[in-house]
């Protein structure tokens, strides 16, 4: 019997939805201190920000890091769409371009808002950007979250708009967070797409699967 991540995934266009960082967490306060000087507090200070894939990164680390490594590698949106491959769910603006800038404010007002699908603050926006998605992609796109599908705070959101057209990765099963993010990163250091299926109907939790080996990341190119 082949492992899920053997199985590589047909090739058709694909945009992926990676799940949020904490914005009210221990390395969020980092940001808001308003003495904070290093580049990253002082972007998020200006008028124009900095972009939320960046911002994400930094609150969450490899976790978030390994999502949007992944989607930016293997994301193939479809050419007429004229849209991102990569979207972050956020708590309260729901899906943003992982390239969009906000601002500390912008970041502040994240933190006042819980991901709960009974919270009309996070499910209302989060269903107005699907649904918006999901019609500017057309019918020949899937749409695959990175993020857990274990509860149901983004997975009874997204289901209800997209249905089949949801789809993850058949290894995220039984893995944590980090686990997870380090999956991804040595599927891009390996230009390996994971395999992924639908979530209606999907095993959503199992058995905790093997330990990863430690990554060696790749060496960089000179110039």
């Amino acid at each position: 019997m082949t492992s899920p991540s053997s199985s590589p995934p047909p090739a058709r266009h694909r945009a992926f939805l990676l799940s949020p960082a904490r914005c009210d967490g221990e390395r969020a306060k980092l940001l808001f201190r308003p003495q904070a000087r290093f580049e990253l507090a002082v972007k998020l200070r200006t008028p124009q920000g900095a972009p939320i894939g960046e911002v994400f990164s930094f609150l969450s680390g490899l976790y978030f890091r390994g999502k949007l490594a992944y989607a930016n590698r293997f994301a193939v949106p479809p050419p007429d769409a004229a849209v991102s491959g990569q979207f972050v769910i956020t708590t309260n603006r729901g899906l943003l371009p992982a390239d969009a800038d906000v601002t500390l404010r912008e970041l502040e007002k994240m933190a006042t808002v819980d991901i709960a699908a009974g919270d009309r603050r996070y499910r209302a926006p989060l269903s107005r950007s699907v649904r918006e998605l999901k019609e500017r992609v057309g019918g020949e796109c899937d749409i695959v979250l990175l993020g857990s599908v274990a509860s149901g705070k983004y997975v009874d959101v997204l289901l209800k708009h997209l249905g089949e057209r949801l789809h993850f990765p058949l290894d995220f099963v039984g893995r944590g967070d980090m686990s997870r993010g380090g999956l991804m990163l040595r599927c891009v250091d390996e230009n390996r797409e994971l395999a992924y299926g639908p979530v209606a109907g999907a095993v959503r939790r199992g058995q905790r699967p093997p330990k990863l080996e430690k990554r060696t990341p790749l060496p960089r190119v000179q110039d």
